[in-house]
């Protein structure tokens, strides 16, 4: 089985410059996928690929992205699709690094966490203040890193996570709204962010 090819970014921005016909797959959850992506990528979370390949075109260059470009994520999608679709190419660096260089990047919320992020620190700091007051203070606090622990299995088995949706419905993680109906409302220049989400729903 051949290894999927590699190109950086530069080579990205060669191919949208030259017009090069290829299909840019974003392989991230779709809570990371509203917190900044590159133009034109298509979000199929990892969980999701190998029930939509009819979204892949096999008549074009497939190009995987993640977070962390040529990340676990990117080659297990590689990996899962290279015998239906050998002309696939992985975006390394990823999206993390296309951001930070100040690239043009599509954000849909107004915070730049992804939920997953927000919910693994906050149940990390519960379960590290539980266990330490447990042992610092009181054996009754080690409960909260108990019920942390029990709440995490239940996410991971029903795929229902309170403390995600409880987050969601915070201020900052709510979706950006376009007063104008233009897609740079809300945009950060310096970061060169836009948000066309919500033009997109009323089209």
């Amino acid at each position: 089985m051949a290894t999927p090819a590699i190109i950086d970014n530069d080579t990205w921005k060669r191919w949208q410059l030259t017009g090069r016909p290829a299909q840019l797959i974003d392989v991230r959850s779709t809570d990371e996928f509203a917190c900044g992506h590159l133009p034109g990528a298509i979000n199929i979370p990892l969980e999701q690929i190998e029930l939509r390949t009819a979204d892949l075109d096999p008549s074009r260059p497939i190009v995987l992205v993640c977070q962390a470009g040529a990340g676990a994520r990117a080659r297990l999608a590689a990996a899962l699709l290279q015998l239906e679709f050998p002309n696939l190419t992985i975006l390394d660096p990823g999206t993390g690094a296309w951001i930070r260089s100040g690239n043009p990047t599509v954000c849909c919320t107004v915070t730049r966490w992804a939920l997953e992020r927000q919910v693994r620190l906050i149940a990390g700091l519960l379960l590290l203040a539980g266990v330490a007051l447990g042992v610092t203070i009181s054996p009754w606090f080690l409960g909260v890193a108990a019920f942390i622990g029990c709440g995490l299995t239940f996410a991971g088995a029903t795929n229902i996570c309170p403390l995600s949706e409880m987050l969601a419905r915070l201020p900052y993680n709510r979706l950006r709204r376009s007063a104008q109906g233009s897609s740079d409302t809300d945009a950060s220049p310096a970061h060169n962010l836009s948000c066309p989400c919500e033009q997109q729903k009323q089209a």
